[in-house]
């Protein structure tokens, strides 16, 4: 295994267990729908179920053949995504890094769609009465990884 692939791999694998843990412990210690204040006029901690994509867009959507199609595009995603940091990284620690957080998020929420078919959701951040959709650790590993991909390019584009 190269050094590339390591980078990929266990960064991606903790996000998974992470993610895996955080949502074991939120069904363990949350009924489902019940929420606790973490700081006043912030933060809860919920527990609910995400049927759809990211921050809830397509929750809507309650045919099981959706999560089979979710399924399917986040198995392709990290196959895709996989092959493309093991290729096309040139080395660079943190474009492997930004792969590796997209793909260990993606494996995170797939593996609870395999297993129940929607994703557990925990993370509640509002202001006001305004709150942004409940997501997990998974979610956040994705958008993490989003910010520090393309970062990374225009770091390396101008330097270029």
């Amino acid at each position: 295994m190269n050094r590339t692939t390591t980078l990929l791999i266990s960064p991606a694998l903790a996000v998974a267990v992470l993610d895996q843990l955080t949502k074991y412990m939120v069904v363990q210690g949350l009924k489902l729908h019940s929420s606790v204040e973490l700081i006043q006029g912030f933060l809860n901690l919920v527990h609910v179920r995400n049927r759809g994509i990211a921050f809830g867009m397509f929750h809507g959507l309650s045919s099981g053949t959706i999560s089979y199609i979710l399924a399917a595009v986040s198995i392709l995603a990290i196959i895709v995504i996989s092959c493309f940091a093991v290729k096309h990284s040139n080395g660079s620690r943190i474009m492997t890094a930004a792969l590796s957080l997209i793909v260990g998020g993606a494996a995170g929420n797939l593996i609870d769609r395999l297993r129940i078919g929607e994703v557990i959701d925990f993370i509640d951040v509002y202001i006001g009465t305004y709150h942004w959709p409940a997501f997990n650790v998974a979610d956040s590993a994705i958008t993490m990884g989003t910010f520090l991909f393309i970062a990374g390019h225009l770091f390396n584009k101008n330097r270029a």
